[in-house]
């Protein structure tokens, strides 16, 4: 019996519009968006962004660094936030698995783009736990971070499913033991949760 569903962040319970986030970084940063996706992936900047090693305002600095000019922060953060647009069927799904199942979050991210979506999305309070990449200087698919996120769920492997949008994500998960699919759309989930033998955990109470 499956006891906790995990889940991820960006294109799961909330979608993210990269073409949109680079274009509109890229104009404040005076470049292309081309140049900018190289010298996010290129320079390591990213990952270094995912790990929490440019918490806040920091990774704007960074940025500028690479790129040669630096906008104003309130600018910086309203452009680094502006492709996300909740999920909401997911969002009801997990509402509904409240207490019925162990809820934890995990997410290869950045803390200003937790900051922006998180008071969106209350069903998160009532998670049992979240495991982000910034907080916890792990990012997927890093076993170490599987490991995390079972800790908070209080489950083996074997009685957790996973659900994210990246299938190198999902056979990390799946490597560690945890039952996984890659995310495409909300209403395929009751039937991969009553697959599972979960068939009652997202009929309404």
């Amino acid at each position: 019996m499956i006891e906790a569903v995990i889940v991820d962040l960006g294109n799961v319970l909330a979608f993210h519009d990269n073409v949109k986030l680079f274009s509109e970084l890229a104009a404040l940063y005076r470049t292309t968006p081309e140049r900018l996706r190289e010298r996010l992936e290129g320079t390591g900047t990213w990952e270094r962004a995912n790990r929490g090693q440019l918490q806040g305002d920091a990774l704007r600095l960074a940025l500028a660094e690479v790129l040669g000019h630096a906008p104003e922060p309130d600018a910086f953060v309203r452009a680094w936030s502006c492709h996300f647009a909740l999920n909401p069927p997911m969002v009801r799904h997990l509402e509904r698995l409240v207490g019925k199942a162990r809820l934890v979050l995990l997410s290869n991210t950045h803390d200003l783009h937790v900051a922006y979506p998180r008071p969106l999305l209350p069903v998160l309070e009532r998670f049992d736990g979240l495991v982000l990449s910034c907080d916890v200087g792990l990012i997927k698919p890093e076993p170490a971070i599987y490991a995390r996120a079972l800790e908070l769920a209080r489950v083996p492997a074997h009685r957790a499913v996973f659900f994210d949008d990246v299938e190198a994500y999902v056979e990390g998960a799946r490597r560690a033991g945890l039952h996984a699919h890659v995310f495409k759309d909300a209403a395929q989930v009751p039937a991969q949760l009553a697959a599972l033998g979960l068939p009652h955990l997202l009929e309404p109470d």
